[in-house]
């Protein structure tokens, strides 16, 4: 992974004074429980959704049924940005989502608990087993953006 600075027009950064560490990002990624994934409809359009998930070994893992417009989408165009809920604390990744495997049952069970901590209390409790016929997407970032400070801390990640 690299990072950057974002090429952002004359006047807007002129002169940022920091960074924001990628250890940051992780965080908010993991810890945040409400996510919004844009795709791209066949017509080109734009289809933005809240999700939920989880950050796992550099991915973002989501789960529902391949009949849903976003699910479907992916089948003509792979491309995804997934952006948190803040617009002040700010990360937005750029990527792509397919379907997942069946995970393995070490991936499964990290899977479970991970989603069971986070929405245990909204009514979640998966079991490793609840992705072995699919319903799991992957998304793998490309780049990230991330500031919290927009005047002084933009920061791009470019993943390799």
């Amino acid at each position: 992974m690299r990072t950057l600075r974002p090429t952002l027009p004359k006047g807007y950064v002129d002169h940022p004074i920091s960074e924001v560490s990628w250890d940051y990002v992780e965080k908010r990624l993991t810890d945040s429980v409400n996510y919004w994934l844009c795709t791209v409809k066949p017509n080109g359009a734009p289809h933005v959704v809240p999700r939920w998930g989880v950050f796992l070994d550099g991915k973002f893992y989501y789960d529902g049924s391949p009949e849903t417009r976003h699910a479907r989408n992916l089948e003509s165009n792979a491309n995804t940005t997934l952006h948190l809920e803040s617009g002040n604390d700010v990360v937005i990744m750029d990527g792509e989502s397919a379907p997942a495997p069946k995970p393995d049952p070490d991936l499964a069970q990290r899977l479970s608990e991970a989603y069971c901590k986070k929405y245990e209390s909204e009514g979640y409790t998966p079991t490793p087993d609840q992705w072995n016929e699919g319903g799991l997407f992957i998304f793998t970032p490309r780049q990230c953006l991330a500031w919290t400070k927009f005047f002084e801390n933009p920061t791009k990640f470019v993943f390799e």
